[in-house]
């Protein structure tokens, strides 16, 4: 079966009705957890950005309490983790300002880590690349937020 480009499925949805496209929407949640998460933020959170960057960073916060610190392999296994969990998070925002954020959040809380990241290349390199991802992404903003982000950037 061939799948649909998005203008086709776009086209197709608007001529259908208020009521089918709902129904359309519940039976996409029913397949995959990431559908669930995304109608969420969609539906609830997608009002207030702010707050859903303060609600990501407190779990990253938490998350990075949680991490096994017995080996520097246990340490970038659980790093990763939480990165892709950020990311996802980020994908559903498709917001720069929330991508710089949550990313400067990240790369904070990996560089207040005990033992520190910088005793593993793993950990180094991939704080490395988290930075260079948030320039890339402040270079996108306007002048006023550019300067305020490169601060933060700065202190790291």
């Amino acid at each position: 079966m061939k799948t649909a480009t998005i203008s086709e499925i776009k086209r197709e949805l608007r001529e259908l009705p208020k009521e089918e496209i709902a129904a359309l929407c519940i039976r996409l949640g029913n397949f995959k957890k990431d559908n669930k998460e995304l109608l969420t933020y969609l539906l609830y959170e997608s009002q207030d950005l702010d707050s859903y960057i303060l609600a990501v960073n407190r779990e990253m916060e938490d998350d990075f309490e949680l991490i096994n610190t017995t080996s520097f392999y246990f340490i970038a296994k659980s790093v990763r983790k939480i990165l892709r969990g950020a990311k996802k998070h980020i994908r559903y925002t498709q917001s720069k300002k929330a991508e710089v954020e949550i990313l400067l959040k990240y790369c904070q809380l990996i560089k207040s880590m005990s033992p520190s990241y910088t005793r593993s290349t793993v950990l180094t390199n991939l704080y490395e690349r988290q930075l260079a991802s948030i320039q890339k992404a402040i270079t996108t903003l306007d002048e006023d937020l550019q300067y305020d982000y490169q601060i933060e950037v700065d202190k790291l």
